[in-house]
This record gives C-alpha cells, sequence and structure tokens, in this order.
C-alpha cells in the first residue's frame, strides 16, 4: 500500500514540478488580483452551483477546456493557478458579471468592493502586484439584444458600461493600486456586430482619459478586438493549427463542446460558441506576457493541464480503492 501511495504521488508531483520550474526567476509582480466575467472565472459560479459544470467539459471551475490567461500568468510567477474569492483566493470574477451594475451577480464595482470588504478584514493592497479587470463581453451580448435583453438605448447603455469600467479602474487605484491590467470589449460572439464592440472601446477610452491616476500607476490597455483578428488571420504565430475552426452560429460541431473534441479541443478557436478554448487562452497569455514585457517562461500547453486534473482524479480513486481493499481485509 505504502510503495503504492508513494509511487503515485511521486507521479503526480513530477507533474506539478513543470509550472515550478517556469517561476525560477524573481517574478515582475509580487501579487495577482483578479476581477471579472467568466473569461477569467476560477470557480465563484461553480461555487454557487450556478455553471461550469464539468461533466459538459469546462475544467475546474472555468468556463473553459483548462485554465485561463490569468492563470497561465499565475503559474508562471508563482506556480500555482488563481483561486476564487468564494475559496479564499484573490479572484474576485464571476461568470455573467457586467461593467455595468445590472446583474444579480457581484458586477464590476462590486466585485471591487468585495475587495475592498477583504482588506477591511485585515488584509491590504500591494503596490507591486497585477491587478487584472476584464469586463464587457455581457454588456455587449446585453446591448446587441436590446430590449429583450433590458436595454432600451444600446448607446446609452454602453456608455455606462464605460463608465462604471473606468470608475473601477479609478477605485482600485484610490485603494493603492499601481499596476492595472484592463482588456477592452470583445466581440461577444460570432455574429455579433462589431459596431458594438467599437463604440464601446471608444467610449472607454474616452472616461480613462479623463481620469487623475496617481503618478506612478502603470495602466495595461490589452484589445481583444485586436487580438482575436490577428489570431484568426494568422493562427500559426500564435502556434495554433492553421486553419482554426471557427465558431458558426446554430453549427455546434464548430465549437469544441458541440464536437465532444473535450479536453483536448485540439483546432478549435471556441469551447461553447461564447468562450475561447484553453489553447487560445495559451495564446492571450503569450500576447500579453510579450506586449507588456512580463518575461515570463511559458508555462505547460492546455491539454497538459487537463490531463493533471484529471491525474489527480486518477490518484484519489486509487488511494479510495486500497483503503477499501484493506478495510475487507
Amino acid at each position: 500500500m505504502i510503495g503504492r501511495v508513494a509511487t503515485l504521488l511521486c507521479a503526480a508531483a513530477m507533474t506539478v514540478a513543470v509550472p515550478a520550474a517556469a517561476q525560477t526567476n524573481v517574478p515582475p509582480f509580487s501579487s495577482l488580483t483578479v476581477f471579472g466575467d467568466s473569461l477569467v472565472d476560477a470557480g465563484n459560479i461553480r461555487k454557487l452551483g450556478l455553471g461550469a459544470d464539468p461533466a459538459l467539459g469546462y475544467v475546474d471551475g472555468r468556463f473553459t477546456n483548462g485554465y485561463d490567461y490569468t492563470d497561465l500568468l499565475s503559474l508562471a510567477m508563482y506556480g500555482t493557478p488563481t483561486v476564487a474569492s468564494l475559496n479564499g483566493g484573490t479572484n474576485y470574477a464571476y461568470g455573467g458579471a457586467r461593467a455595468t451594475d445590472t446583474t444579480p451577480l457581484p458586477d464590476a464595482l462590486e466585485q471591487v468592493a468585495l475587495y475592498k470588504a477583504a482588506l477591511a478584514r485585515g488584509g491590504k493592497v500591494d503596490p507591486n502586484g497585477l491587478y487584472v479587470l476584464n469586463f464587457g463581453g455581457n454588456d455587449v451580448f446585453a446591448a446587441v439584444k436590446g430590449a429583450a435583453g433590458g436595454v432600451s438605448d444600446p448607446d446609452a447603455f454602453l456608455l455606462a458600461a464605460a463608465q462604471n469600467y473606468a470608475a473601477a479602474v479609478d477605485a482600485l487605484n484610490k485603494l493603492g493600486a499601481r499596476n492595472i491590467l484592463l482588456t477592452g470589449f470583445p466581440v461577444a460572439t460570432e455574429g455579433t456586430p462589431l459596431a458594438y464592440s467599437i463604440k464601446a472601446e471608444i467610449d472607454l477610452a474616452q472616461e480613462l482619459a479623463k481620469l487623475d491616476l496617481a503618478a506612478d500607476t502603470r495602466l495595461m490597455r490589452y484589445s481583444y478586438l485586436d487580438f482575436f483578428q490577428r489570431v484568426q488571420a494568422n493562427p500559426g504565430a500564435f502556434n495554433l493549427p492553421n486553419p482554426l475552426i471557427l465558431p458558426v452560429d446554430k453549427k455546434p460541431l464548430t465549437t469544441c463542446q458541440g464536437a465532444a473534441a473535450y479536453p483536448a479541443c485540439t483546432g478549435y478557436f471556441s469551447f461553447d460558441g461564447i468562450h475561447p478554448t484553453a489553447a487560445i487562452h495559451q495564446a492571450l497569455f503569450a500576447d500579453i506576457n510579450g506586449k507588456f514585457g512580463f518575461g515570463l517562461t511559458a508555462v505547460p500547453e492546455p491539454t497538459t493541464w487537463a490531463m493533471l486534473v484529471l491525474g489527480f482524479a486518477t490518484v484519489g480513486a486509487a488511494l479510495r480503492r486500497d483503503r477499501r481493499r484493506r478495510v475487507v481485509a
């Protein structure tokens, strides 16, 4: 029994050691705090039992088949993925959240308020930490739906989203955050008119320009629109299969989930028609890392992490079987 357990744990430890080697240098940031929607939710929605069901291929509370780009940043810097705030971590993202305060979930400013409340319980802002804000997709969704999505004036709604997004940046900065990575408004899904996202991006730029941030603030703006365009135009430049299988509305087989191609999702851009696959998140991590000069070493491929999660499940199952045998004996 002891020999078998040692063998299993040794094999698992060898696999886990891979990301640790990726962060042998001093990380560029001393901590990572995340706010956002389902693109970066590390398990808050899953904790509430509201989504990211593993039976549908979602991995470890994420809305994709592996870790997202904030997890990969965390793995590269510290050797561990982000942890949902409901599980005691510093990832406050909730799937379904918006920049506007218009859902029952914690939206942008409400997530910042939750972080502030956590600080009041004995924490403190890390001025050398990285703070990621990833909102906008669900606001674009609502604007596209119009009245059906509870939005009577899409232009005014997107302006409010941009204002709230900028206000969240300002609130974090006033708390003491100095390194802020802000993603832009993505195209919600395939077929969504690009004009909605472009309008929101223009509004956001104007609102950010009005802020009076601390002089030592590093505000890093990242464009999803630009990234997705480059990935689709030249997947090979991101070490992705060429051509990629792009999602087509009402054609489920063009998504990884619809084609039941998980956990690997090889060649698919979209996991479920809304969220990108782990491979796209890997490309996103690499692009952000290069664009802002973080100097991080790449972590294992997304499929490696999917297999890692399954591997630990196998170890646990084996240990339980051994215990049962000992009880019977």
